[in-house]
C-alpha cells in the first residue's frame, strides 16, 4: 500500500510547538517535550507520548543468569530519563533553527511548504554520555520519513536494543505486518517463514516470570489497527489503521500492552498494570536472547549489540 498524494503543508508557528497539516493528516512537533507530540489521521490520534529513544528490552531469565544487568544497567535509566537538547527546523532545505516565540512572530498564518524537517538531539544519563538523532521528515503525501541515529561512545557497557518507542492511546485491536512468522529474535529466527500475519492478541507470552517477548524481526510492513479513542467527544467507531514502512532495510518491532520498565517491574502476571495502552517501538538493533542454559551462559558473541559503534535505522510512518 503506498501512501497518496496531497496538497502542499500547511505550517503553523505556536509559542512551543510547530504544527505541519495537510489533507488527512495533522501533525505537532513540541519544543517543550522534546519530540513529536501528536499524530492525527483522518481525525484519529495515534499518540499519548512524545516518540523517544529507547535503550531497554525486558530482562529474561537467560539475562538474570549471565548478571547482564549488572554490567548493563545503566541502559534502563537512560531508557527511562532522557535530555533532548537541541531541536532544528529545515523548511524547503532552508535551517529555521528552533522558531520559537517571541522571533517566530513573523509568521502569518499562511506559511506553506512542500517538506518539512525537524531534527531532535537526545543526550543520554549514561557515563559517558552520547547522543540520538532523530529526524522526522515530513513530505507533501503526509508520510513522514523517521531516521534514528545512535552515536556510539567507548567504555559504554552493551545495548540490549536500540529503537524508538511509540505509545498510543489505547490498546490495539489487531497488528497485521509482512516479516518472519511467530516470535523471533536474532538468535531465535532460523526456523521462522516469511509472509503476511495478523495478530490480534497483544498479551504477554505466558512465561512463569513477565520477561522479554513478542519481538519480530524482518518486517519489510506493519500496519496497527485500533478504533477506541480519549475523545469522548468522537461519535465514530470505525477502525482506525497506522502503516510503518520500512526504507532500505526490514526492521524488528515489538507491539505490546506495556513499557518494558512495566514488565521489569512485575514478578508475576497479576503484578501488571490493567492494560491501557499500545506500546510500539521500532529496532534498528536487538541483542539475542540466548538459552543455552539460564544459570551462567551469556549470549553467543555473534548477538551482542556493541554500544561503542554507531548504530542507524529508519521507517516511513504513511
Amino acid at each position: 500500500m503506498a501512501c497518496t498524494d496531497k496538497k502542499n503543508l500547511r505550517v503553523v508557528y505556536g509559542d512551543y510547538t510547530l504544527g505541519v497539516h495537510g489533507e488527512g493528516f495533522d501533525y505537532i512537533f513540541s519544543y517543550a517535550q522534546g519530540g513529536l507530540e501528536s499524530i492525527v489521521k483522518n481525525g484519529y490520534e495515534w499518540l499519548y507520548r512524545s516518540p523517544k529513544p529507547t535503550f531497554w528490552r525486558a530482562l529474561t531469565d537467560n539475562d538474570r543468569g549471565s548478571k547482564f544487568h549488572i554490567k548493563s544497567g545503566s541502559w534502563l535509566a537512560a531508557d527511562m530519563f532522557i535530555n533532548c537538547i537541541d531541536i532544528e527546523v529545515i523548511m524547503d532545505g532552508v535551517s529555521q533553527g528552533k522558531p520559537v516565540a517571541p522571533g517566530n512572530n513573523k509568521y502569518g498564518s499562511d506559511v506553506y511548504a512542500n517538506n518539512i524537517i525537524v531534527k531532535f538531539i537526545y543526550e543520554t544519563v549514561t557515563t559517558p554520555v552520547t547522543t540520538v538523532e532523530v529526524v522526522y521528515d515530513v513530505n507533501e503525501d503526509g508520510a513522514v520519513k523517521v531516521s534514528v541515529l545512535y552515536k556510539g561512545a567507548q567504555n559504554l557497557p552493551e545495548l540490549p536494543a536500540f529503537g524508538l518507542r511509540m505509545i498510543m492511546p489505547t490498546l490495539a485491536d489487531k497488528y497485521m505486518y509482512d516479516g518472519l512468522s511467530g516470535e523471533t529474535y536474532p538468535d531465535r529466527m532460523a526456523g521462522a517463514e516469511e509472509g503476511v500475519y495478523v495478530v490480534d492478541d497483544l498479551s504477554l507470552t505466558p512465561y512463569l516470570v513477565p520477561q522479554e517477548c513478542g519481538m519480530r524481526m524482518g518486517t519489510k510492513w506493519l500496519e496497527v489497527t485500533r478504533h477506541t479513542s480519549l475523545n469522548n467527544s468522537r461519535t465514530d467507531c470505525s477502525a482506525q489503521v497506522l502503516r510503518i514502512e520500512k526504507n532500505e532495510d526490514a526492521f524488528a518491532f515489538s507491539c505490546l500492552p506495556y513499557t518494558a520498565t512495566e514488565i521489569e517491574n512485575a514478578t508475576h502476571h497479576e503484578e501488571l498494570p490493567p492494560a491501557r495502552r499500545t506500546v510500539l517501538c521500532i529496532y534498528g538493533a536487538v541483542r539475542g536472547v540466548g538459552g543455552i542454559d539460564s544459570w551462567g551462559s551469556d549470549v553467543e558473541d555473534a548477538y551482542h549489540i556493541n554500544a561503542e559503534e554507531d548504530i542507524k535505522f529508519s521507517f516511513t510512518i504513511c
